[in-house]
């Protein structure tokens, strides 16, 4: 099968979440909205109840990866995972954890085997997993243990994935990510700076199609430091890692002040950045694309993307939900996955 018609891996994420509700706008705006081939991961008679709450119309067909791009025009492709309770819109069951956790296991499987091109990622609520026996942090990290799992080297350096928000506007990485902001500091170090630089710069190349990155990457504190007068992490951690990236032939610039990181000049310099933990990220982000940025994890052997926003338990089933960001997510996996086959192709 060739590449482009493999299509993309769609996660039911949890079934009383808004998932489903955007997976099934999407499809029914399929031409409208230019939605590039996939198939969902999840259970039909779920989303067959949901598609006539939404009164929608929505024909289902089960499919397996090898059929569904050839079905995608005429039904939404489903590949079924049975859920172990109903799914009642908006009462999340841990019961269903397991078969969520298959959802995600058989995508990142199938995107590996090159089943399907790329993995996209609808909404979980860790607490829901949890609740079901999960044992990791999130989305992410069984991803990683997956790829390790299929094919990484037993007794290599785990992978490290990385996380990018990427909006029309800006796409920025945040070294740290879910811990207090009170240990933000000790858990910073010039080797995690510097590793995730290598990663951002590599797959700005080799998935983005960026020829030759400029990253722009922030101070730890306000005014990047002051010289030493507002903390010393500036210059004895972020510098000596920028000059590291910067000696290993990468644009890294910095550390830059980030309240003035973020206006449309500044943004014109770079073509990502780097900042030091979660909202210092996220902020501007979420800011200059709230509907339509998307979450993409660098350093895995297959693309993810998903979008960057949560279950939204309160609006599931109610055709309230934007699908913005979900058919954001769509679209960036598939030209990803389309940068990532012709450079592969002219390397050939």
């Amino acid at each position: 099968m060739t590449g482009n018609r493999r299509a993309l891996a769609l996660t039911m994420g949890d079934p009383a979440g808004i998932g489903p509700d955007l997976a099934l706008f999407a499809w029914a705006n399929r031409a409208a909205l230019g939605l590039p081939n996939l198939f969902l991961i999840g259970d039909p008679k779920m989303l067959g109840e949901r598609s006539k709450m939404l009164g929608l119309d929505i024909p289902l067909k089960e499919t397996s990866p090898e059929t569904a791009a050839a079905d995608f025009d005429a039904a939404l492709p489903v590949l079924p995972v049975a859920l172990a309770a109903p799914a009642i819109a908006g009462a999340p069951d841990p019961a269903n954890g397991a078969a969520i956790i298959q959802a995600i296991r058989l995508a990142a499987e199938l995107t590996m085997a090159c089943r399907a091109r790329a993995v996209v990622t609808n909404p979980i609520a860790k607490s829901v997993l949890y609740a079901s026996g999960f044992g990791f942090p999130g989305h992410t990290e069984y991803l990683a243990h997956l790829a390790e799992e299929a094919g990484g080297e037993p007794h290599g350096p785990p992978l490290r994935p990385v996380m990018l928000l990427a909006g029309p506007h800006l796409r920025v990485t945040p070294v740290t990510i879910h811990i207090p902001l009170k240990d933000v500091p000790g858990a910073l170090s010039r080797e995690a700076i510097v590793e995730t630089g290598r990663i951002v710069a590599r797959e700005l190349v080799s998935r983005f199609g960026v020829t030759s990155p400029r990253i722009a990457v922030s101070g730890l504190n306000p005014h990047a430091g002051e010289n030493g007068a507002l903390g010393s992490e500036d210059a004895e951690i972020v510098a000596p890692a920028i000059a590291e990236l910067r000696a290993a032939g990468i644009n890294a610039f910095g550390p830059l002040p980030a309240d003035t990181m973020f206006h449309a000049q500044a943004r014109a310099t770079y073509d990502a950045a780097i900042c030091m933990y979660h909202d210092q990220a996220l902020i501007p982000a979420k800011t200059l694309g709230f509907h339509d940025s998307v979450n993409v994890t660098l350093g895995l052997p297959f693309i993810r993307t998903s979008p960057d926003h949560g279950t939204a338990f309160s609006l599931a089933g109610k055709g309230e939900a934007r699908a913005d960001s979900l058919v954001a997510a769509l679209k960036l996996a598939d030209l990803m996955a389309r940068t990532e086959a012709s450079n592969q192709a002219s390397a050939a």
